[in-house]
């Protein structure tokens, strides 16, 4: 096991698989049904994050596409089961916050060098901590 420290944006503690997107994410462009990205040349295209801690850098698109893609995950129970970002944005903050997902950012620089897709996590954003199990 290895802990990292990262700064708490939304409470939670999950313990889940992570999956890792290179590419902002756009919460509108994932299938409701499934949690999987459908936008075109993504490097997450055809993969879900549906009850997985979604590693990516950033948000993108605009407040009403970005709440609402995560309420259609959410309405079919596909949402990711936490979130780690690089570069948290207002949209993001406050829907992981409305939404009651787990949500960090300024994780330890260590982390990233670390952590590889499909690795089993305890996302601990109440105790601003991440452990690779």
């Amino acid at each position: 096991m290895k802990k990292f420290k990262c700064h708490k944006i939304s409470d939670g503690r999950v313990e889940a698989e992570v999956t890792i997107s290179k590419d902002p994410i756009m919460f509108y462009l994932l299938e409701p049904e499934t949690g999987k990205m459908i936008e075109p040349n993504h490097d997450f295209t055809g993969r879900s994050m549906a009850d997985k801690i979604l590693l990516f850098p950033s948000g993108k698109g605009s407040s009403v596409v970005q709440a609402d893609g995560l309420f259609q995950l959410m309405k079919n129970d596909k949402q990711p089961a936490g979130m780690i970002v690089q570069h948290a944005e207002t949209v993001l903050v406050s829907s992981a916050i409305v939404f009651e997902i787990p949500l960090v950012d300024k994780v330890d620089p260590e982390f990233y060098e670390t952590i590889k897709e499909g690795d089993r996590i305890i996302l601990d954003a109440t105790n601003e901590e991440i452990t690779i199990l």
